[in-house]
């Protein structure tokens, strides 16, 4: 998975490649591809504010790559279906019982997901084909797609860009990691927490 690619590594690929780096990376890992788009990103902004890039191309390039790669990830769920992305999540190793769950909690909630999965572990991989497994109108998800690469990319580019000359940039990316993983966690405690209380409840109907 990306978490295998060294910080370092990254910051030398952004360095060397420097816009199209953070164009590229974000694109891939929002059409599927389990690449570092996200830490390419902030390593983007810390160079922007490090005077070694431009601040708005670099926010341009992560916005258009973050609204390219979903709109993939959307015709590969809607060309591939379900099966496709259960395959992809074994070769990543993510249990079919948390993919089934992303997918229900989706189908419900698809325009909030599409618009908050960047902020969110696995939904900023999976969103795009989950919408387009889902059936997602693609006008309701472009508009979407749209303004959330657009709010994300902003919050990264700008993260980085400030907060970069203040704080070392390996705690800046453990930083929104923990806050990824952690909106995770409580995604997944949404979809259970209801859940269990449904479970509970015929039970007390038949104690009663």
């Amino acid at each position: 998975m990306s978490e295998a690619i060294s910080l370092e590594a990254v910051e030398e690929i952004a360095r060397q490649y420097g816009y199209w780096a953070v164009f590229f990376g974000i694109s891939m890992e929002n059409a599927g591809v389990p690449l570092p788009g996200e830490t390419l990103t902030l390593v983007g902004g810390f160079l922007a504010g490090e005077g070694e890039l431009d601040y708005w191309i670099v926010l341009l390039c992560a916005t258009g790559g973050a609204i390219l790669g979903d709109n993939f990830g959307y015709w590969i769920g809607k060309w591939g279906g379900f099966p496709l992305m259960l395959r992809v999540g074994r070769l990543l190793r993510i249990p079919d019982e948390q993919l089934y769950s992303l997918r229900n909690q989706f189908a419900n909630n698809a325009a909030k997901a599409v618009f908050l999965g960047r902020f969110v572990a696995l939904l900023r991989i999976f969103a795009g084909p989950l919408a387009g497994i889902s059936e997602m109108p693609y006008g309701k998800f472009f508009l979407c797609n749209a303004a959330g690469a657009t709010v994300w990319a902003s919050v990264m580019v700008s993260l980085s860009f400030f907060v970069g000359r203040l704080v070392p940039l390996e705690k800046l990316v453990s930083g929104v990691a923990t806050f990824s993983v952690g909106a995770l966690l409580l995604l997944v405690l949404a979809i259970a927490v209801p859940r269990l209380l449904e479970l509970r409840n015929p039970l007390n109907v038949e104690e009663k």
